[in-house]
């Protein structure tokens, strides 16, 4: 079990990696905004793959302890953290000496790109799961 369940964060965070890539370049290219100084396409799959293993590990633990009410535990707990994780994005704050030419556009157009790209990894993930693991 703990292998399929591994296997559900790794492809998961994969395929929500890939996502966010390229929703960034849709992103780019429809705002014309360029995001690549502050967030790197090698950041956007680490911060999915990571997201998605650990979100995984979780499941297998909960599953493990409550055969029963596991899963639903963990969908919950899954759901309320990603909507806790877009605080982050919300409270952010560029540091004052950052120069990058189009800090406006950046400052402007970053929430909405960030709070979005924080949801992948819970929708890709519950799109996953069942291909692995069946009840």
């Amino acid at each position: 079990m703990f292998t399929k369940s591994l296997l559900v964060g790794v492809t998961a965070g994969i395929l929500s990696g890939v996502a966010g890539i390229i929703f960034t370049i849709v992103y780019k290219e429809v705002m014309f905004v360029d995001f690549s100084p502050v967030v790197s396409n090698i950041n956007i799959i680490g911060a999915t793959l990571f997201g998605c293993i650990l979100a995984s590990i979780g499941y297998w633990l909960l599953t493990k302890m409550s055969s029963k009410f596991g899963e639903i535990i963990f969908n919950m707990l899954f759901v309320i953290l990603t909507f806790a994780s877009i605080l982050g994005p919300i409270m952010f704050k560029f540091p004052p000496e950052l120069d990058v030419k189009g800090i406006d556009e950046i400052l402007m157009y970053f929430q909405p790109f960030a709070i979005t790209l924080h949801f992948f990894p819970a929708l890709i993930w519950f799109a996953v799961k069942p291909l692995f693991i069946r009840k």
